[in-house]
C-alpha cells in the first residue's frame, strides 16, 4: 500500500499569517493553506476510504484535507512544515492496530482467584456481630 504523498495531488496557496508580527505580518504572504483532494490522489483504495472516513476536523465533507501553517516567517519552511503534517496524517490513518485475540484465564489463576475471594468472605463474616449463646 502506497501511502507516500504525490506532489501533482497537492495545492498550496500563500496567505497572509495571523497574529503579531509588525510590518511583515501585513505586507507578505508567508502563510500556506495546503488543499489535498483524497479522492482523486494517487493514495491506494483502502487508504482513501480510510482517510474520507476518519473523524478529523481537518478533512471537509468533500473529502479534501485542509492544513493551515504560519509558524514560521518563510514560505519554504511553512510549505514544509504542511507538507509534514499531511504525511503524518496520512501515516496515522495507514497504520492498522493489531487485532486482539481473545483468551481465557487459566485454571489456576481461576482456582487462586476463588481462594483470594472465599478468604476475604471469611474475614468479612468476621466483622459481624458477636453473639453470645
Amino acid at each position: 500500500m502506497t501511502n507516500q504523498i504525490d506532489e501533482a495531488d497537492v495545492v498550496f496557496t500563500a496567505i497572509r499569517a495571523q497574529g503579531a508580527g509588525g510590518q511583515n505580518v501585513n505586507k507578505v504572504s508567508n502563510a500556506v493553506h495546503l488543499r489535498f483532494d483524497i479522492r482523486a490522489s494517487r493514495l491506494a483504495d483502502e487508504l482513501k476510504s480510510r482517510l474520507l472516513h476518519w473523524p478529523d476536523q481537518r478533512i471537509s465533507k468533500e473529502g479534501v484535507i485542509i492544513i493551515k501553517a504560519q509558524a514560521s516567517r518563510s514560505l519554504e519552511a511553512n510549505r514544509y512544515e504542511a507538507l509534514q503534517r499531511l504525511q503524518a496524517l496520512i501515516d496515522q490513518v495507514a497504520h492498522k492496530p493489531k487485532a486482539r485475540r481473545a483468551t481465557k484465564p487459566s485454571w489456576g489463576s481461576q482456582q487462586t482467584r476463588m481462594d483470594k475471594k472465599n478468604q476475604r468472605g471469611s474475614i468479612k463474616s468476621l466483622r459481624g456481630k458477636v453473639r453470645l449463646d
